[in-house]
């Protein structure tokens, strides 16, 4: 039948852009006298039949439409011709085919194909096949993958990117009137009209994962209290029942064989973490015990098999090729056969114990999202001790690993042994409340088991529980679990299924706690502090150790903004009896010196560094101590005592985790090098950390982690590297109220300026961040930008101007020289003095410098003395004197890859009468920094080239483009093709 009175299109397709311009081509050429076919395949609810109507309604202005609706009984060619008069052979069909369209160009659309009869599927590919060059017909296939269809040009779907999704759930919620997905007409959400919650908007779009029409049914099955967050999500999520019988369509055909173990695949990843498949060895003991054959199993799990393009192999691990795949097999299964199918696997795991248990990083107690640090008298946060995983009253997993029978049903009897895995496995055949089971969940689910486990389990345990504020704790520590894994989203959405921050929770205060830890990595530090205080508070009267992990958050939260008061505050009210020594010491001593009692808290804080001497610590808490330890070093000005605790607290939270303190500890690292002047070894470490934060959703740990680049750029090189960090980190650090980055930003900017020359600007930069008054920068990092806003004045001609501002602010400098063990810092002083000294007093206060360096050491700050030193001499006709300092700040700036800064010294070299050696250009920097494959492609963007292009030069996938192309601009510290274009253009090598 015709399409022309039936189908409609919606008024937007989003994240189809790349699609539809595909689609406009065939048609063009359909226009032009030169037809063809065009096989679209996706899984289901990804939007074929959406891009089949908008190609229609595009076409129909032009030419017939022949169109095959989804529907049952439009299923094959008398959908499209009628009844045919005789024989449905392929060639009957195309030439019934070419004589509709001897008029005008025909357009044919077959939607869902792959459930017509053989007979017709293979007409149907055969005529497609013999539509030559210069055929009038274009014909449009809408299918799963199907084997009828293989050899055909194919257009795969994949899921809507992050934005495309986003716009189309807004879309939704505001009541657009059209979406993709097979959604056709109006759609309307009343009493959404403030929007959605961000929590319950990152829930669904997650949930929905990139699929339109799930997405669109789980937004219509919320109401709109639950849509702006005024009530509780359901647990699960209703709304995908129509994609899941979808996909679920393609099981029916399938050997009984085959359906058996999808079945036995699916329920095995309900134990496992997101997205890591299913254990084979446990699908072959599995699928033995309910009387599959081996030879089957043995082809499917460890052979070549086929399961219909349902499953895909990963060494020992065995994945549904889409997630829905998996959900919709658990959808499809009886009831009663599903829970059979959890209790054998329940049985099997209680059998061989928990190897995943056994082998988990142990990070339990180790450190919170809000744990250790930034913290003294150089920019570091303040450490947080250790976060519990679970209440004190959770019994730690004893490891038992009982040998049960390998009968279903003989497990159930002894619930208290068994593993965690077997837990959830009974979990998911609970036919409903059971408040046994889901105690024994809460009670195992502790170290040493992940924390994304953890959370998993503590996310059964509450759907098993009826007590509406039991549910709400155990949502809430679900998400404090989640927190600890690094995924915040998920974190969030948890919470949101507590309640209106989990009031009537049994365990008050614990909803408040997370909230405010989640604030502390991605919100403002002051909404931050003041909910961390308030958790605390709540907390205090059950939880001391949670209590604790509050107080320490609202610490940092402070810290990070500079509110010297609400830091004092918050460790004010933190009782020490049942904490260690080396923690008392800690907190003590950082009081202190923020008070400034300097000497006292310094004597306090060398006490946190004496236990790591030690051997490497073994405890549970190891992390945490180890980055108190680092910030104590920091404060102390014991730099190279910072990079070794900095070392062994990073390879501690590798070991333990938890993944959320990774770009902490990976921040902390990189900070310490940089003030021992490892600045390469520094770049690393704070690359790896932005990935870290981006991957565990922290901005506010990427706004860190930006300054710390812009520093380490501001000696290497390029400026736009530096630029281009600093703006991240600002952009990030004001809305935020995030004081501590945004002076060390402002800081690098300026030293850029100063590498370039443009002491003008670095003066102006810096002034204001050393000067009392309000725009004073942070109190932990304003002392280490004043020798370079004296060199910045004193070079802008600005000594005699603001000569008073210069001599307090070296004043002030010289009492943190007396205080700190810094090794740079005695030698910068002296520099310092050597500016603002009188001609006859210069030479020997250089000197005097120079000979604090040889015994500090560090290339980057004694070629900078050096360099003022020469250029000096050069100004007062001393040429032949200046050579030699200036020769060896060239040499000295070149070994520590201080690009910019060696470009000054050469330039100061040849103004001195010497040429000086060539200084390799910029962008054989950028070059440097990139892998080979990230080079070529760099390239070739920044000749003008799109990702689809440069896949098809490179022979690579448009994702693998992508991909490297997101670590290119990471690297150098760029946002966009054109900066890549300007860094990398046509006087690039």
């Amino acid at each position: 039948m015709t399409s022309s009175t039936t189908v409609h299109s919606p008024l937007r397709l989003y994240g189809r852009s790349g699609e539809l311009a595909i689609l406009d081509g065939l048609l063009a050429r359909l226009w032009q006298g030169d037809g063809g076919a065009l096989v679209l395949t996706a899984p289901p609810g990804l939007g074929r039949s959406a891009l089949l109507r908008e190609a229609a309604t595009t076409h129909r202005p032009r030419g017939p439409v022949l169109y095959a609706t989804a529907a049952p009984d439009e299923r094959g060619p008398h959908a499209l011709l009628g009844p045919a008069p005789g024989p449905g052979t392929p060639e009957a069909l195309l030439a019934r085919l070419r004589e509709r369209g001897a008029a005008r160009p025909l357009l044919v659309c077959a939607d869902d194909a792959h459930a017509w009869d053989p007979a017709s599927r293979t007409a149907l590919a055969l005529a497609a096949r013999r539509l030559g060059p210069g055929s009038r017909v274009a014909l449009l296939i809408a299918a799963d993958d199907d084997p009828a269809f293989a050899g055909l040009p194919a257009l795969r779907l994949g899921p809507l990117d992050e934005d495309a999704a986003a716009a189309l759930l807004d879309r939704l919620a505001g009541g657009g009137e059209g979406v993709p997905g097979g959604v056709e007409g109006p759609l309307r959400l009343p009493g959404v009209t403030g929007g959605l919650d961000p929590v319950v908007r990152a829930e669904l779009l997650r949930e929905a994962a990139g699929n339109p029409r799930l997405l669109t049914g789980l937004t219509r099955r919320l109401t709109p209290d639950q849509l702006a967050g005024r009530t509780p999500l359901p647990c699960p999520l209703p709304g995908a029942e129509g994609v899941l019988a979808a996909h679920a369509d393609r099981l029916d055909g399938l050997p009984a064989h085959t359906r058996a173990l999808l079945l036995l695949a699916a329920a095995a990843q309900e134990h496992e973490p997101a997205g890591a498949g299913a254990d084979a060895l446990l699908l072959l003991r599995a699928g033995t015990r309910t009387g599959l054959p081996r030879d089957f199993l043995d082809g499917v799990l460890f052979g070549s098999a086929a399961t219909e393009g349902f499953l895909q192999r990963a060494g020992s691990r065995v994945h549904f090729s889409h997630p829905l795949f998996a959900r919709a097999v658990l959808h499809h299964a009886p009831p009663a056969r599903r829970r059979a199918t959890h209790e054998l696997l329940a049985g099997l795991l209680a059998e061989t114990g928990d190897r995943a248990a056994a082998s988990a990083p142990t990070g339990g107690h180790s450190a919170s999202p809000g744990a250790p640090v930034r913290s003294g008298e150089g920019p570091a946060r303040p450490a947080h001790p250790d976060a519990r995983a679970a209440s004190s009253a959770r019994p730690a997993h004893s490891g038992a690993r009982p040998a049960l029978p390998g009968t279903p049903a003989e497990p159930l009897g002894d619930r208290a042994a068994l593993p965690l895995a077997a837990l959830v496995q009974l979990s998911c055949a609970a036919p409903g409340p059971d408040t046994v089971l889901a105690a024994r969940l809460e009670a195992v689910a502790t170290a040493p088991y992940p924390h994304g486990e953890r959370s998993s389990a503590l996310c059964r345990a509450a759907a098993l529980t009826t007590d509406p504020p039991l549910r709400s704790a155990r949502f809430a520590a679900a998400a404090e679990q989640a927190a600890l894994a690094g995924d915040p989203d998920r974190a969030r959405a948890l919470l949101a299924r507590t309640g209106a921050a989990g009031e009537q929770s049994a365990s008050p205060g614990l909803a408040p706690y997370v909230h405010g830890l989640l604030a502390l990595r991605t919100g403002p530090a002051a909404d931050a502090h003041a909910a961390l205080i308030a958790a605390a508070a709540l907390l205090g009267r059950y939880d001391l150790r949670r209590a604790l992990d509050a107080l320490l958050g609202a610490a940092e939260a402070a810290w990070v903004a500079g509110d010297t008061r609400g830091y004092l505050e918050a460790m004010g009210r933190v009782d020490l009896t049942p904490y260690d020594r080396a923690f008392a010491s800690y907190r003590a001593g950082m009081c202190a010196v923020l008070a400034g009692r300097t000497a006292e808290g310094h004597e306090l804080l060398r006490r946190c560094l004496e236990p790591m001497s030690r051997a490497a610590p073994t405890t549970e808490t190891a992390p945490a101590a180890l980055l108190r330890a680092g910030v104590a070093a920091l404060v102390l000005g014991e730099v190279a005592a910072a990079c070794r605790t900095g070392a062994r607290a990073l390879a501690a939270v590798r070991t333990r985790g938890p993944d959320a303190l990774l770009p902490q500890a990976l921040e902390h690292l990189a900070y310490a090098e940089l003030r021992a002047g490892l600045h390469a070894g520094a770049r690393a470490h704070a690359l790896e950390g932005l990935h870290a934060a981006r991957r565990t959703g922290q901005p506010n740990s990427s706004v860190h982690l930006h300054a710390v680049l812009a520093l380490a750029a501001s000696v290497e090189g390029p400026a736009e590297a530096c630029a281009a960090h600093c703006d991240a980190a600002l952009a990030g650090a004001g809305p935020h109220g995030l004081a501590q980055p945004a002076t060390l930003a402002t800081w690098a900017r300026a030293r850029a300026d100063l590498a370039a020359g443009r002491s003008d600007e670095a003066a102006a930069r810096l002034g204001p961040l050393v000067r009392p008054g309000p725009r004073q920068g942070h109190f932990a990092a304003r002392m280490l930008a004043v020798p370079c806003y004296v060199e910045a004045a004193v070079l802008a001609g600005r000594a005699a101007e603001e000569s008073d501002e210069l001599h307090a602010a070296v004043a002030e400098f010289a009492g943190w020289t007396a205080r700190t063990a810094d090794p740079q810092a005695p030698a910068q002083l002296a520099r310092c003095h050597a500016l603002l000294a009188p001609a006859e007093e210069a030479d020997a206060r250089y000197a005097e410098a120079l000979a604090h360096h040889d015994r500090a050491g560090g290339d980057f700050e004694r070629a900078r003395t050096q360099l003022l030193y020469g250029q000096w001499l050069r100004r007062r006709r001393r040429t032949r004197e200046a050579r030699t300092p200036l020769r060896d700040a060239l040499v000295a700036f070149q070994r520590c890859s201080a690009r910019a800064w060696a470009e000054r010294a050469a330039g100061e070299l040849r103004a001195a009468g010497e040429q000086g050696p060539s200084v390799r250009p910029a962008t054989d920097w950028a070059l440097s920094v990139l892998t080979p494959q990230q080079q070529r492609i760099a390239r070739c963007v920044a000749e003008g080239a799109t990702n689809r292009e440069v896949a098809l030069r490179l022979s690579l996938s448009p994702r693998t483009v992508d991909h490297h192309l997101r670590n290119v601009f990471a690297a150098l510290g760029i946002r966009s093709r054109t900066e890549l274009a300007r860094l990398l253009g046509p006087e690039g090598p």
